[in-house]
């Protein structure tokens, strides 16, 4: 594993900001941290990167404990988030140069790394301007072109997205996934349940300082009630016909629908489908409806005042 906790607990004073959290990160994977704000997201980041330390608890990341071992995780991490790093007195070019010198890289190399990276994140034509000529979706781009020019294996990204337009977004979430395509890894913080949903492989859902699920996108969602199977029926007789077979169900009579609860796996659809074909009962359409992240966040969390698709 890239990133490990076992117990982690942090504290302000008498606010448990973390406690007790166990995390696995797999190498080459997105790990997504959800939750509404205070959390632990942050602190979570703050305490792997170095810049708190842990009250109790193990943590690891490519091995290196971060309290014994504070260069060595720093030499292994990259950090980026809605809070830019890039310096608006410089050009892009210029900033990717300064990285480069703290990196302690040549000036030939240092140069060969930033024409790269203003290759890749597409912003060759900006790189002799300054920042404050950027849009919002550009400086995005320079601030995480600057945190892979030491090339880390294990990247946080602290809400990356925030405050971009949906273009914006979409062009940094397909940078996120070729990052991981090369093999880094990254723990990603979100307050969109649709980036956590598009790009992580886990997710970790904090509540209160709690870790109160884990899983997959698909598994999580699968935990909540709500998944049904619709069939559309050409008339009212066929759509009889079915509800007597499937028995549970809830019927649409001005639409000739009929609902089946499912838990949103094949299984449940191949099986609802093979009893009405037993009974040669022709079925027009079939939909299936699963729950999607934002039910899952609102069940877990009970939060009643978060807007739909995002964590405020």
């Amino acid at each position: 594993m890239m990133i490990e906790t076992r117990g982690l607990r942090k504290s302000f004073g008498d606010h448990v900001v973390l406690d007790g959290i166990d995390l696995s990160v797999a190498e080459g994977t997105i790990f997504a941290l959800l939750g509404p704000n205070g959390a632990g997201k942050t602190t979570t980041v703050q305490i792997l990167s170095t810049l708190l330390r842990p009250d109790n608890g193990e943590v690891r990341v490519a091995g290196h404990d971060p309290l014994r071992e504070p260069d060595a995780v720093r030499a292994v991490i990259g950090v980026t988030g809605q809070f830019s790093a890039v310096d608006n007195l410089l050009t892009g070019e210029e900033n990717l140069l300064l990285m480069a010198d703290l990196h302690h890289l040549s000036r030939a190399e240092g140069r060969k790394r930033a024409v790269a990276l203003l290759e890749r994140f597409d912003l060759v034509d900006a790189a002799r301007k300054t920042p404050a000529t950027y849009s919002g979706g550009m400086r995005r781009r320079l601030d995480l072109a600057m945190t892979l020019v030491g090339n880390p294996p294990v990247i946080f990204l602290d809400e990356p997205t925030t405050g971009l337009d949906p273009r914006s977004r979409h062009t940094m979430w397909q940078i996120i996934r070729d990052l991981v395509a090369d093999g880094i890894t990254i723990l990603l913080t979100t307050q969109y349940l649709e980036e956590a949903d598009q790009l992580a492989d886990r997710i970790a859902v904090l509540d209160q300082g709690k870790l109160v699920a884990e899983g997959t996108p698909d598994e999580l969602k699968r935990r909540i009630p709500g998944g049904h199977i619709r069939l559309q029926f050409a008339d009212v007789n066929e759509m009889e016909l079915a509800t007597r077979t499937l028995g549970d169900g809830v019927r649409d009579e001005n639409e000739l629908t009929l609902q089946i609860p499912t838990d949103g796996s094949v299984r449940s659809l191949k099986d609802v489908l093979d009893r009405l074909a037993h009974e040669a009962i022709a079925v027009e359409g079939v939909t299936i409806h699963t729950p999607d992240l934002d039910d899952v966040f609102f069940a877990l969390t009970d939060r009643t005042n978060i807007q739909k698709g995002s964590v405020r």
